[in-house]
């Protein structure tokens, strides 16, 4: 389903449809880290990728409108760049344990630590929350700063874009005046009299 979310990803220039099937990639991303046992992980994706972040999107497309531009050039060097950024990512997993192995490193020295220890080290009972809380403190930190410095310039956009239509129909209310034809109270144009104005 993540491939089939993916692939409908690129092909759809409309982006609030785009918008939507973020979110849904994120909700079955929440989903995958929950059958991985991962769920503090996963209530971290389906609130901040399926939530905030959609939200955040949305309030852009408020700006940018909802269609994508045809694009003027080649998309030939992106391509290639995030296929060898991908196949380099690829290449260094190879050497990472088989996933579920209870031989993994993990599982015999931090995991162990943070079961037997939590509670003495931070006094909170629970394991996760202890995890995120203090012995991952300033990861943490980070995403809540990331989170809210994408907030901020979403709200900034959206506050411009209003302070200008404000602004736009002062500034054409101001220069109709300037356009107006000359009345017979205006006075008169290179020291002309109005009799020479008639022709006399």
């Amino acid at each position: 389903m993540l491939a089939v979310v993916s692939l409908a990803l690129l092909r759809i220039r409309n982006l609030f449809t785009v918008a939507v099937l973020a979110g849904i990639y994120s909700l079955l991303s929440a989903s995958l880290f929950t059958v991985m046992d991962a769920v503090d992980v996963a209530f971290t994706e389906a609130a901040v990728g399926a939530g905030i972040s959609t939200v955040l999107v949305l309030g852009t497309l408020a700006l940018v409108g909802r269609v994508e531009k045809k694009p003027t050039r080649s998309s030939l060097l992106p391509l290639v760049v995030v296929l060898v950024t991908g196949s380099i990512l690829v290449y260094g997993t190879l050497d990472m344990p088989p996933y579920g192995d209870p031989a993994n490193p993990a599982h015999h020295h931090v995991a162990p630590h943070y079961l037997e220890e939590s509670e003495h080290e931070i006094g909170i009972p629970n394991v996760v929350t202890s995890v995120l809380a203090s012995y991952r403190g300033y990861d943490t930190m980070g995403e809540t700063t990331v989170i809210f410095a994408a907030m901020v310039g979403v709200l900034l956009m959206l506050s411009g874009r209003r302070r200008r239509g404000e602004v736009a129909p002062e500034a054409e209310g101001e220069s109709a005046p300037m356009g107006d034809a000359p009345t017979g109270d205006d006075p008169p144009i290179h020291g002309q009299g109005a009799e020479g104005s008639h022709g006399g």
